[in-house]
């Protein structure tokens, strides 16, 4: 059975998607997932969309006016820093300008002894920047250099982030947030250097507040620096084949960290989550007590100046052997060496530090090299320097480290022509409460509900070593704007997936294939992370994934992601849409004339040449023309009336009175008198726009009113659906569980997806996630109502209807 895991004693994974060439000035409000709901949500967009000005245009505006940039989006007050608390303290926002003299934005390029910590907490955020700015490359993406305070100035900055599948342009100002004059947050070691800053602001800006940014795990920024997916492996535990993994992900441009954790349990790039009040508290202390003890050089004048650092970034112990705890290596290569006759595995590494390497076996001046001849020194680029970078064995590796990080790059964050890429499918989706929200294999009543994604797995690896027929993958899981939604008590939720092995449909599985199918794969634990991520091997075949939460009932939306290193297909299980036989229906584009226009043939020839008014009329009639066909009706002549047929004839005679029609309000009386008699239903009757509905769909003649033999076809359409309620109403209350609203819409002969059933569920479910029959009823007659209508337009059968503004208008109106 799954268990769930909180991410505050447990490390985990993290991930993210493939970046695109969109980009942003911030993140999307709300994050949509693709398509899903974008014909309910686009009706509510502005009808003259404003295109957000650029970074550019900004810049430009701003010199021509002799302006500095303020950032109306990010302003200069307590709103941009703290959403939990109002700060006793007074902080001033000053542009680098009025913090010191002859500020720049990078000196001597951006390297990991820029960053230093200041009072948020964030320290896995920096650890992630500490590991950037070892690959220039990505380091350029993510800040862009063309900036300064020199050239050009005009109080304006960008950084780029992904975000769940986009890059985005951050664009702020330079006003940063001081006390004492100093820098509050993170700083340089120099102090008037301000890049890592100002990085920090654009971060906090994506995230809707610093405080926003307490807590966290270096892998979620090194996604969101990268667009890449990122392994977490605790050594100890690691796979058998952990050195061929670290050999493919070396192959493949991805980014690679290890690091050792000390004594105290500290582990490099993590930060739990603390009081925001603690620290500021602690910083106005601080800050007290350095002023009092500040050395009196007297710095004016000066270029480079130390910045106090109140705080250190984290706790690291220099080990007899070289190495450091509580700090993080980047790991530059994974090769074999041939020593004394025999293979050796070797691992080459760097501190970030640019000094204090390894002494051991393998390291800059060991006695081993003396055994390695000159062309295999070159390949192996081994140098006698102290530049922070050695090798060691495989096996003192595995030895000495406790954790490492890989994290895998997207084929367009990478030199294609280089390395080896990834193959990596993209799929976003959401978990919707009462629909689409079923919860982990612990409630199998729902787990069937939640998405599911079905993947292809087509070559097997390229790997002559290896004698099994295997595909190597990587699935990651990601939870959408949580860290942003925290100022309205968002949290992270827990998450998992399990993966199952299928053949052949393309439907949405059932309960009973997850009660008679054992998956074949699934996350190690559900933790409350941003995402997790595993690797499997499985043979080529056809699976489904099933993300999900821990809980069900818990509403949030998703990016799934699959690396494979050979060709497979990932998408979403959908249903096709559609409907057991739709019979037409008559809908009246002209109620006044909608009988003359089901017989205008008949009357052709008898009433001679139509008058002009008679045209006019058609004309307007002629948008659903097609509509206007013989509802077919069961036949009762053939037949004795039964009892209930008598009854229904009398009550419906008393109320529609000589003309025997009747218009929704007697249909309420004449169906609640009826349903009365059904005491199993526990229903309180139906609505007046339940019944207005009702006669929308039998309306044969456009008069608003349905006659008797209209009003019997009805009934047996909904005694048909009260059978289906019944079937699902288990404990006789009157309602049905809104999950359970997929099975009864298939037994009623529907076919929808997933966007269909989480739209029934917001529309006709209550509080409680119960759907009662009034509700039910209703929502079964439009669906008839608007298959039977678009297949009546639809007279191609292409699946697609064009109608004008007035058709349309009809068609939702009267419906």
């Amino acid at each position: 059975m799954p268990s769930a895991v909180n991410a505050a004693v447990a490390q985990q994974t993290a991930a993210g998607s493939v970046p695109s060439t969109t980009i942003g000035t911030t993140e999307g409000a709300g994050g949509g997932t693709g398509g899903i709901y974008s014909a309910i949500i686009s009706r509510n967009q502005p009808i003259i969309s404003i295109k957000e000005k650029t970074y550019e245009e900004l810049h430009k505006k701003c010199l021509e006016k002799n302006i500095l940039y303020e950032d109306p989006d990010f302003p200069p007050n307590e709103s941009s820093l703290f959403y939990s608390w109002k700060s006793p303290v007074k902080f001033e926002w000053k542009r680098p300008h009025e913090i010191c003299e002859n500020p720049r934005f990078i000196i001597g390029g951006a390297n990991r002894t820029d960053i230093c910590q200041g009072e948020l907490g964030n320290c896995w955020f920096l650890a992630a920047i500490a590991c950037l700015t070892l690959n220039k490359k990505l380091l350029c993406r993510v800040i862009p250099h063309d900036q300064s305070f020199i050239q050009n100035y005009a109080g304006i900055f960008h950084f780029q982030f992904w975000r769940y599948g986009d890059w985005v342009d951050v664009v702020i100002d330079d006003c940063l947030p001081t006390y004492n004059n100093q820098l509050v947050f993170t700083k340089s070691s120099q102090r008037n250097e301000f890049w890592s800053a100002l990085l920090e602001k654009a971060y906090a800006k994506l995230h809707g507040s610093y405080e926003a940014l307490k807590g966290g795990n270096t892998t979620e920024a090194m996604e969101d620096f990268t667009g890449g997916v990122t392994e977490f492996y605790e050594i100890r535990d690691a796979p058998k084949d952990i050195y061929k993994i670290m050999k493919h992900a070396i192959d493949r441009g991805s980014l690679m960290a290890s690091s050792i954790d000390d004594d105290l349990g500290f582990s490099y790039g993590s930060a739990p989550r603390s009081d925001i009040g603690e620290l500021i508290a602690r910083m106005v202390k601080n800050q007290e007590n350095a002023q009092m003890t500040q050395p009196t050089v007297d710095y004016q004048g000066m270029e480079e100046r130390p910045a106090w650092t109140i705080v250190p970034m984290q706790y690291e112990t220099r080990m007899s052997c070289g190495l450091v705890k509580g700090h993080a290596y980047s790991v530059t290569a994974v090769e074999e060496t041939v020593f004394k006759g025999e293979k050796i595995r070797l691992v080459r590494l760097r501190n970030p530090w640019g000094q204090v390497e390894w002494n051991g076996a393998w390291s800059d001046k060991s006695e081993e090299w003396n055994s390695v001849n000159e062309a295999e020194k070159i390949r192996l680029q081994h140098k006698v320097v102290e530049d922070g970078e050695f090798w060691m064995s495989f096996q003192d590796f595995m030895r000495h480290f406790t954790k490492l990080e890989i994290c895998n790059l997207t084929p367009d964050t990478l030199e294609v022509d280089k390395f080896q890429t990834w193959t990596v499918s993209v799929n976003e989706g959401r978990w919707v409460r009462g629909c689409s929200a079923g919860g982990c294999r612990n409630y199998p009543d729902t787990f069937w509900t939640n998405p599911q994604y079905r993947l292809k797995l087509l070559e097997e690896d390229d790997d002559p070593e290896d004698e099994e027929v295997i595909c190597s993958f990587l699935v990651a899981l990601m939870q959408k704007n949580r860290r942003k939604e925290r100022k309205l008590g968002a949290n992270l939720y827990t998450i998992g997936f399990a993966i199952y092995e299928m053949h052949g449909t393309k439907h949405h599985l059932q309960k009973d294939f997850f009660l008679y199918n054992a998956s074949k794969a699934r996350s190690k634990t559900y933790i409350n992370m941003r995402e997790i991520s595993e690797r499997f091997r499985l043979p080529p075949s056809e699976y489904v994934i099933i993300p999900s939460t821990y809980d069900p009932h818990q509403e949030g939306e998703f990016i799934l992601r699959v690396f494979s290193e050979k060709r497979s297909l990932s998408e979403e299980v959908e249903n096709m849409i559609e409907a057991e036989r739709p019979l037409p229906i008559i809908f009246v584009s002209d109620r006044a004339n909608s009988n003359k226009e089901l017989t205008a043939d008949d009357n052709a020839g008898k009433d001679g040449e139509k008058t002009q008014a008679d045209e006019k009329k058609v004309s307007a009639a002629r948008c659903i023309s097609s509509l206007l066909v013989s509802f077919q009706r069961s036949s009762t002549k053939a037949h004795e009336e039964s009892e209930e047929q008598k009854q229904f004839r009398n009550i419906f005679r008393q109320i529609a009175g000589d003309d025997m029609e009747i218009n929704a309000e007697e249909l309420r009386n004449v169906l609640n008198n009826v349903v009365k008699k059904h005491k199993d239903l526990r229903s309180e009757g139906f609505e007046l726009e339940s019944c207005r509905s009702m006669i929308a769909l039998m309306d044969t003649d456009g008069s608003g009113k349905i006659n008797f033999d209209e009003f019997r076809h009805l009934w047996d359409k909904i005694k048909s659906w009260q059978k289906i309620f019944k079937r699902y109403d288990m404990d006789h209350s009157g309602t049905i569980n809104s999950y359970e609203m997929r099975n009864a819409v298939k037994d009623a002969g529907f076919r929808l997806n997933n966007q269909l059933y989480d739209i029934i569920t917001m529309r006709y479910a209550d509080k409680n996630m119960n759907i009662d029959f009034d509700s039910f009823i209703c929502c079964f007659v439009r669906l008839d109502a608007m298959f039977r209508a678009f297949h009546a337009f639809d007279k191609d059968g292409d699946g697609i209807i064009k109608l004008n503004v007035l058709e349309w208008l009809q068609l939702t109106l009267y419906a």
